[in-house]
């Protein structure tokens, strides 16, 4: 008997056990003997009995919610992206019938973040999708889902301690250590670049943003530590027309800075300022592939953007929420995604949509 054709009833026939102890051992239900569990397993092996996982769930007829927690954004920015692949996926599970909520919190406002994971917690959850807030603040969420046994993701920020299920994300440290690699093969013989941060409270947004300025510190110390960075904030609580005081101050003060580095995904904000300005001599690296940014890297203020692949990065999280939770397959830990160069050449060749 082949083993596509083998049915429960043939495994309960060999074991000497009726179906439904047979059904109960297969997904992992209580109320069986341990000498009934034996037996059903020894003749699973002996059988090679492999069940449709996929139709076995799709007949269960379970519904299931998944919840993503991440930064309230605008549109066109990186983490829409992220949300858009996040339902394109649950779409493609409609099936299963399964539910992703969306939960935002402010970057800045802790208190926001422990609410809406409360908010969360509230909810029926099979699974959890989450972008990191303070380690404090995210580990007392993440220690309640342990509890309940739910299982999560991160996403964005990379923090093994709290034994995820998974991780979706860039190498941050090497994808900074690349982009001042890429910098340099047109800035070599700069005195001085300027780094633009967006702080608020001597904080930048993420631990993300701090390790890809760690890997390029790191690039610039091994291999051009005469150059001197030159840091410029353009403060999160500020109006946005006070940036270009704070922009035009600083190039009129550093008239030999002709290349700038960013590892958000704000370069634009230089970018149309330098565009505005008509300043043609500085060069601009940066993160995300936005529509402001992308507009910046055409017309030629922005060099290089190095882009995340945030709708993959959403998909994929979802995804491997339904794999591991649905289908009961095992699932990769860690998922570092691409670091690809985006230059106005192949700009347009680069899809959000792209898995």
């Amino acid at each position: 008997m082949t083993t596509d054709k083998i049915r429960i009833k043939d495994v309960a026939a060999l074991a000497g056990v009726s179906v439904g102890t047979v059904d109960r051992v297969l997904h992992c239900r209580p109320n069986v003997s341990e000498e009934a569990r034996a037996k059903v397993e020894k003749a699973l092996k002996e059988m090679d009995y492999r069940p449709n996982v996929y139709a076995s769930a799709l007949a269960y007829n379970k519904k299931y919610t998944f919840c993503c927690i991440m930064p309230k954004h605008a549109s066109e920015a990186y983490w829409e992206e992220i949300e858009e692949g996040a339902m394109a996926a649950c779409d493609k599970r409609r099936d299963f019938h399964v539910k992703v909520k969306m939960f935002y919190y402010r970057r800045y406002d802790i208190d926001t973040f422990v609410a809406v994971t409360e908010d969360c917690l509230k909810e029926k959850l099979d699974g959890v999708v989450i972008v990191p807030s303070r380690l404090a603040e995210t580990k007392a969420f993440t220690d309640k889902l342990h509890a309940s046994s739910i299982p999560f993701i991160l996403l964005d920020s990379y923090m093994p301690d709290l034994r995820p299920l998974s991780f979706f994300g860039q190498d941050s440290f090497c994808s900074g250590y690349f982009a001042g690699r890429m910098l340099m093969l047109v800035a070599q013989q700069s005195k001085e670049i300027m780094l633009m941060k967006q702080m608020k409270n001597g904080n930048v947004a993420s631990k993300q943003q701090e390790n890809r300025e760690t890997g390029f510190r790191h690039y610039m110390h091994d291999h051009f530590p005469e150059i001197n960075i030159i840091e410029v904030n353009l403060p999160l609580d500020l109006e946005r027309e006070k940036y270009e005081d704070i922009l035009e101050n600083y190039f009129s003060e550093h008239p030999d800075t002709h290349h700038c580095i960013t590892f958000n995904s704000k370069a634009h904000l230089v970018g149309d300022f330098l565009l505005r300005t008509n300043r043609r001599n500085v060069q601009i690296m940066g993160y995300d592939m936005v529509e402001k940014n992308a507009n910046c890297l055409k017309l030629g203020s922005i060099s290089f953007l190095i882009a995340q692949h945030g709708y993959m990065q959403g998909y994929s999280c979802i995804e491997t929420l339904f794999e591991a939770i649905v289908l009961r397959k095992k699932v990769n830990p860690v998922n570092y995604v691409p670091i690809e160069l985006l230059t106005k050449e192949n700009v347009d060749f680069y899809r959000r949509t792209q898995l």
